[in-house]
């Protein structure tokens, strides 16, 4: 729009100094014939008074030697005509010049402002309205943002429905993990859920919703979280645990229980799958406790539930939520700690539920199998013979007559060793702790189904062999 304006204004500009060079011209050309006539005029007198003269008349009227003044005074009187014109012309380019400055300096001054300008019949500038000249729209969205350290008005945290756990008060504005910690306990944060009780958390009547907000830096590689029962024996048994990990396996989100110090099997699901959680502002967490599991929701998004692998205690109690200082090597935890908040909330769990992590998850613990850990890491087939052959020379007598089976994966740093009996299995794990590191192992779902069905099989074989010996 602005370039069309300035084209019209220099064919407008051209089309004015033309026009006063068609009227100079035309000035001129009059003056020409003017001239010439008068020049006629005066030959005419010239020979009528020569005729009248008779034969003196060819004597010259200025034999005296004076001249005519008329021709003088018409070239000044031609030559300040001109000089008027020029005037004239250069007045007005001097007027045109001046307009286009006023009006340049016009358009600057007004779309310099925010005030409503016409721009066309349908262009329209607007000024925000309640803002300063100097502000932009970006500064203006960033006002109304939740702050960092508050909840978001939509997630519907009532301050009569639950308290504040954290801060307790108002000079604390955040808890961040000490990284001098030598143990997940060292400098830990530690609160109590009081007041639960699982029957009115089914129902949405008791307190069943804990929310987080925090604050995970972008080279932070992990965080935890831990929901325990009154007898967690210093968090040896923990009912949930909550822990991304950036750099793990390209990042992943792990949940997780623990029984008498012994990891479950975790549920662990990419951090592509979930909302971001590392170098952003802040992040609101929230955990709800129902009949079914542990649901984990980030920024309002169902990403996972934990069902319940222990029972929960049906009376009245008191949970214990606690944030460690480092993992159970040593490895430091990095995130900040804004606010936390526990009471009741109405189930977030909506529509269909198949498709989120953990759900209809088979969990149990293998009777006669171990799981190693933190061995060397294996890449070549005669690495594998090597140590399946090393792992049952060790666990021989825990094999009976047949000995132990071993199952040791490539390029891992796990395995697993089944025993004879479940007692074998108890013993060896008492015995060889000093020389592995050992946990029971993990029973998948295959090998539930296969067991349910060779049982199924025995006891119709059994029951048909009875009925056949009678």
């Amino acid at each position: 729009m602005y370039e069309t304006i300035k084209r019209f204004e220099r064919e407008a500009k051209r089309l004015k100094e033309q026009e006063s060079r068609k009227k100079l011209e035309e000035k001129e050309a009059q003056f020409q014939k003017e001239k010439q006539k008068k020049k006629r005029d005066r030959r005419r007198k010239k020979d009528t008074q020569a005729r009248d003269a008779g034969d003196g008349g060819n004597e010259s009227s200025m034999s005296d030697g004076s001249y005519d003044s008329s021709d003088d005074d018409q070239i000044k009187r031609r030559a300040k005509k001109i000089e008027a014109l020029r005037d004239e012309v250069e007045e007005k380019r001097m007027a045109m010049a001046s307009e286009e400055t006023k009006a340049e300096s016009m358009r600057e001054k007004m779309l310099g402002t925010n005030e409503d300008i016409e721009l066309g019949p349908s262009l329209k500038r607007k000024r925000v309205q309640g803002t300063d000249d100097s502000q932009d729209l970006l500064t203006n969205m960033m006002k109304t943002q939740t702050p960092p350290h508050e909840f978001s008005d939509k997630l519907e945290i009532k301050a009569w429905k639950g308290k504040v756990l954290f801060p307790s008060v108002p000079d604390h504005k955040s808890w961040i993990p000490p990284q001098t910690a030598k143990s997940p306990n060292d400098g830990a944060f530690l609160v109590e859920l009081d007041d639960f009780d699982i029957s009115k958390a089914t129902n949405g009547t008791g307190n069943n919703t804990l929310a987080i907000k925090f604050n995970a830096p972008t080279d932070s590689k992990r965080f935890s979280i831990n929901i325990a029962g009154p007898d967690h024996d210093d968090f040896n048994s923990v009912l949930f645990h909550f822990n991304p990990r950036q750099y793990e396996r390209g990042g992943q989100l792990v949940v997780n229980d623990k029984q008498e110090g012994i990891w479950g099997q975790s549920i662990a699901l990419p951090l592509s799958q979930v909302p971001l959680m590392f170098g952003q502002t802040s992040v609101t967490l929230q955990i709800q406790i129902n009949g079914d599991g542990f649901d984990i929701f980030i920024e309002d998004r169902h990403c996972a539930r934990l069902e319940h692998r222990k029972e929960l205690p049906s009376k009245p109690c008191s949970l214990f939520l606690q944030f460690p200082s480092c993992d159970d090597y040593g490895s430091p935890e990095n995130w900040i700690v804004y606010k936390a908040w526990w009471g009741n909330k109405a189930s977030m769990v909506k529509g269909d539920i198949s498709n989120v992590a953990g759900v209809n998850s088979f969990n149990a613990i293998h009777p006669r199998k171990l799981f190693i850990s933190q061995l060397p890491k294996i890449s070549t087939e005669a690495e594998v013979d090597v140590r399946r052959a090393e792992l049952e020379r060790a666990f021989r007598k825990y094999g009976g007559a047949r000995g132990v089976t071993c199952v040791v994966p490539t390029n891992t740093t796990f395995a697993f060793v089944e025993m004879e009996t479940e007692r074998m299995a108890d013993l060896a794990l008492v015995e060889m702790a000093n020389k592995y590191r050992l946990n029971r192992a993990r029973r998948s779902r295959h090998e539930a189904l296969q067991e349910e069905r060779a049982a199924a099989e025995a006891a119709k074989q059994g029951k048909t062999q009875d009925s056949g010996g009678w």
